[in-house]
């Protein structure tokens, strides 16, 4: 893997971007909610990304944005990816009538548009960082529950499974100690790439009013601060994007290369 340079690349981006989140109480320049200048000034010494409508410092707000959006990734994706593996391992190892009920579950919450029933729940919530998680992972754990499924449907019928039922191993251990640790690999794939869809759909509930709620600085909140200087302040709106553009990528090239190095078959 590591002859992969935009595996290399992705992982060194997005290995920064954790740690300008970790330590952005002390790289930050300036309070993040403050308002410390001129509005809207361009990008200078003193204001490396310039300041947004309200004078407040980019810089500052884009490290402390990233550690919410890289947050609320990584939170909603182990909820997708707890929720997902609990009932695609039940449907894939029981079979009948358990299987029968829980995948037609799934293809109902996947009948529903997932973005439309985010906003939905959201707006029947109130609007704040532990609600965006939570429904972001709830609304995002089908393809995971697929996926395990089909692992389980084969792994089930391998020789050593067929042995652990033999010497009178539970369920419960035969699942969670011989079949699930190499179910692994498709999982974590998942899970890779739904944190990059789960920084997507922040940036959008953000960007709608529906997400992460300011002062609290999001990436997506502060796009959504640009709408309105798109052409007398551009750096509001470019930067928030190229940050989750350049992270979202990284999510991705990371993916893509788990997947062909864990995937035996290719």
């Amino acid at each position: 893997m590591r002859k992969n340079k935009a595996l290399l690349f992705a992982a060194i981006v997005l290995t920064g971007f954790v740690l300008l989140a970790i330590f952005a109480a002390w790289i930050a320049p300036y309070n993040p909610e403050e308002i410390v200048s001129s509005q809207t000034l361009a990008p200078s010494t003193f204001h490396l990304f310039g300041t947004d409508d309200l004078g407040r410092d980019l810089f500052s707000r884009a490290l402390y944005g990233a550690r919410i959006s890289l947050t609320v990734g990584f939170v909603a994706v182990v909820i997708s990816v707890l929720i997902g593996t609990l009932f695609g391992a039940l449907a894939g190892y029981y079979g009948g009538a358990i299987d029968l009920i829980i995948m037609r579950f799934v293809d109902v919450m996947l009948a529903f548009p997932s973005i439309f029933l985010i906003l939905a729940i959201q707006a029947m919530l109130t609007p704040n960082i532990y609600n965006v998680m939570v429904v972001i992972g709830a609304t995002s754990w089908m393809g995971v529950a697929r996926l395990v499924r089909g692992e389980f449907l084969r792994i089930r019928e391998l020789q050593y499974v067929e042995a652990a039922r033999a010497i009178g191993c539970s369920d419960f251990r035969i699942i969670f100690r011989h079949i699930l640790p190499n179910a692994q690999a498709p999982i974590i794939v998942a899970a890779t790439l739904g944190m990059a869809g789960a920084i997507l759909t922040e940036s959008a509930l953000s960007f709608l009013g529906l997400g992460v709620q300011p002062p609290t600085p999001s990436w997506g909140n502060m796009l959504m601060d640009s709408q309105a200087y798109m052409f007398d302040a551009p750096w509001m709106a470019i930067i928030p994007g190229i940050l989750i553009l350049v992270t979202v990528l990284s999510l991705y090239f990371i993916g893509e290369a788990l997947r062909e190095k864990l995937d035996v078959r290719s």
